[in-house]
This record gives structure tokens, C-alpha cells and sequence, in this order.
């Protein structure tokens, strides 16, 4: 370095960002907001006639129709709609028929569950292996769900007749029975009858459920288990089970509240019959409006809404999954 010159000067430090920052406006922030609060109202907008067709046609005709269950509200004479505060709740509970509806009820909801899932299970555990026409076998098993549910009450109801039904002559002809069986006119035999043609409608439903969470189970895992020379029963349950089991219970759940709510077999098939022996709340409720009794069919279904209330919010509870400590 030659004597009198001055030394360079020394390069600015680089940030660690990688270049110079820019510069913010000054309004940034209040754009920000304004276009957040355009963005929110664009989506109320939009959300907006859906929300009040449900708030019309759903909730408001609810909450005013529940007002009936503390009134004498008669079609016979609707010139005395007074208060009558829990009077109505007190016949519903005072009527013969209210023991035997809620037996048939717990009856109609746990015997149709349980086959429902157990041979929906078995079907999607089938259908998930690859095999020649698959998408035709998913087809077939998947078309009833497709079907309307007093439409199947009513093919049952002629499968069931004593006297040219399929399901006696096929009996007969395998020497099960020796002579017609009266399934929908016995007490004994309707609610079998009923409760069959249930699983039969129901068991699509599950396949579709636990069939669409069976495909997110990552095959690689099955094979970890193969290596590790698990079986068929202890990759089951260790397993499949565990990696379904949200799956499994909110379709069980769901699939409790839709049975608890079908009345269209019923009606399809034996019509509460005989002798109102097949009858559940919901089909009992029915009958009850068509009798011109709106304030005791309306608190029925207010006892209704309360216990299917109770059990989701004890089902939900029960089923929760507890979280893994470290």
C-alpha cells in the first residue's frame, strides 16, 4: 500500500435474512383489516340463505311446535288450546303402551346394531382385498342403500306373508317348518321380521363407513405386521381396530340415532301391528298425530330429542379417546 492513500473502506455486513428489508407501508396493517372484513361479509353473504332456509324450515317449526307439548292442542276441539304444563308428559308416561314401546324400542336399536356392524365389518374387510370384479360386488352390496327404507318395509312385507311369501316357501322346501309360519301377524314373529329386514337395510351403510376408513390404513404397516409374524385375529385387533376406532364409534353413533328415528320399516311392514305390539317411540308418535293428539305426540318427541341428547352426550364421552402421556 503506497505511503498517503487512505485504506478502503470496509464492505457492509450481509444480513442473515439474505438482503435488505423491505419497507412496509404505512396503511399495510389497515388493508389487512379491510380486506379480512370484506372476506368475512362475502362469506356470510353467501352463507346467508342457506343458514335461514335451516332456520326457517328447521328450527323455528321445533322450538314452536315444542310449545304444543305444554297445551292441550286437539285437533277434536281446537277451540281449547290452554296451558297445561306437564300434563301431556304425565299421559305419555300413564299409557299402557309406554312400557311396551320402549322395550320394543331398546329391542328394535340393539339387535339391529349389532349385526348390522358385526356383518358390515366382515364386508369391508372382504371388499378392501383385490379381487376380479370388485367394483361390481361394491355395487351390488352398496345398491339397497340406495333404495327408500318404506319401499324395503313393503318387499319385506310380502317375503314375509304366510301365505305365498318366499321366506316360507324356501323354509318348507329345506324342511325347517312344516307348515306356514304367521311372521307379521304373531307378536313373537313381527318384531323378527321387522328386526331382519332392518339389518338387511342397515348393513350397507357400514360397509361404506368402515370400508372408506379401511383405505386409509397404509399397507405398509400391514406388512411390518406380516414380518413380525402377527396373525390374522392379532392384526385385527391390534391394528385394523385401533386405526378405525373414531371410524367405528361416530358411525355406531349415528347409525343408533338413525334406527332410533326409522320408522319406515315398521310402517312398511306391519304398521305398528299386531295389536300395536311392534310399535317403537317414533312409529308410536306418529300414530298418535294421526289420532288428532298433537300436545302428547309433541311431548313424546321432546322425550325423544332429551334421551337421544343424553345417550350422544354419554356415548360420546364413554368413546373418547384419552390422550398418550409423555
Amino acid at each position: 500500500m503506497r505511503a498517503g492513500t487512505a485504506p478502503p473502506a470496509p464492505e457492509k455486513v450481509r444480513r442473515r435474512s439474505g438482503g435488505p428489508r423491505r419497507a412496509q407501508p404505512a396503511d399495510g396493517g389497515r388493508r389487512k383489516r379491510e380486506f379480512t372484513t370484506r372476506r368475512g361479509l362475502t362469506i356470510a353473504a353467501f352463507m346467508a340463505p342457506a343458514a335461514l332456509f335451516v332456520a326457517f324450515f328447521t328450527y323455528y317449526p321445533m322450538v314452536a311446535g315444542s310449545q304444543m307439548a305444554f297445551r292441550n292442542w286437539n285437533l277434536s276441539d281446537l277451540t281449547d288450546t290452554s296451558f297445561v304444563g306437564f300434563g301431556n308428559f304425565k299421559a305419555v308416561f300413564g299409557d299402557p303402551l309406554w312400557g311396551t314401546v320402549l322395550s320394543n324400542t331398546a329391542l328394535w336399536v340393539v339387535a339391529s346394531i349389532v349385526p348390522q356392524l358385526v356383518i358390515g365389518f366382515a364386508l369391508a374387510l372382504w371388499l378392501r382385498r383385490r379381487f376380479r370384479f370388485r367394483g361390481l360386488y361394491q355395487a351390488l352390496i352398496f345398491f339397497p342403500w340406495a333404495i327408500s327404507g318404506f319401499l324395503i318395509g313393503i318387499l319385506f312385507r310380502w317375503m314375509f306373508n304366510s301365505e305365498f311369501g318366499v321366506v316360507n316357501d324356501l323354509l318348507m322346501k329345506a324342511s325347517l317348518i312344516d307348515e306356514p309360519v304367521p311372521w307379521l301377524a304373531d307378536p313373537k314373529t313381527a318384531m323378527v321380521a321387522i328386526i331382519v329386514a332392518n339389518i338387511w337395510y342397515g348393513v350397507t351403510f357400514f360397509a361404506i363407513m368402515i370400508l372408506a376408513a379401511l383405505q386409509s390404513i397404509p399397507d405398509e404397516v400391514y406388512e411390518a405386521a406380516a414380518l413380525d409374524g402377527a396373525g390374522k385375529v392379532r392384526t385385527l385387533f391390534q391394528i385394523t381396530i385401533p386405526y378405525i376406532r373414531a371410524t367405528l364409534a361416530l358411525t355406531v353413533l349415528l347409525r343408533v340415532i338413525w334406527i332410533f328415528n326409522f320408522p319406515d320399516i315398521i310402517f312398511g311392514t306391519t304398521g305398528g301391528g299386531p295389536n300395536n305390539e311392534t310399535h317403537i317411540v317414533t312409529t308410536w308418535m306418529i300414530t298418535i298425530m294421526q289420532q288428532g293428539d298433537y300436545g302428547r305426540a309433541s311431548a313424546l318427541g321432546l322425550l325423544i330429542v332429551a334421551g337421544l341428547l343424553l345417550f350422544s352426550v354419554f356415548y360420546l364421552t364413554a368413546t373418547k379417546e384419552k390422550g398418550v402421556r409423555r
